[in-house]
């Protein structure tokens, strides 16, 4: 089992600068991947930003250019640094991780942090 404690979230104006923060415990060594989502009020929840544990990076489309996903050394902790913030940006923002042990994949997801850009 692996638990998952997002901070970071705030209000910021637009162009403002964000620093998201996930840290994992527990069976971390199943972890494959982090990544960040968000999800507003009536829509589906969209990927922002993935990266894989000792491999690349992937975002969304609306946010290259703009947001960097990293890790900590010890691969516990995934952060997301968000610049140029924009009203669209506007979300409850979720870390996830995946993880898979005996063959059996995982999903394991925080309680989510709120940001809001606006002026």
């Amino acid at each position: 089992q692996v638990q998952l404690v997002e901070s970071g979230g705030g209000s910021v104006q637009p162009g403002g600068s964000l620093r998201l923060s996930c840290v994992a415990s527990g069976s971390t060594f199943v972890i494959k991947a982090m990544g960040w989502y968000r999800q507003v009020p009536g829509k589906e929840r969209e990927m922002v930003a993935r990266i894989i544990i000792g491999g690349g990076t992937n975002y969304a489309d609306s946010v290259k250019g703009r947001f960097t996903i990293s890790t900590s050394d010890d691969k516990d902790t995934v952060y997301l640094q968000m610049n140029g913030l924009k009203p669209e940006d506007t979300a409850d923002y979720f870390c996830n991780a995946e993880g898979e042990a005996l063959h059996v994949r995982y999903d394991w997801w925080g309680q989510g942090t709120q940001v809001t850009v606006s002026s």
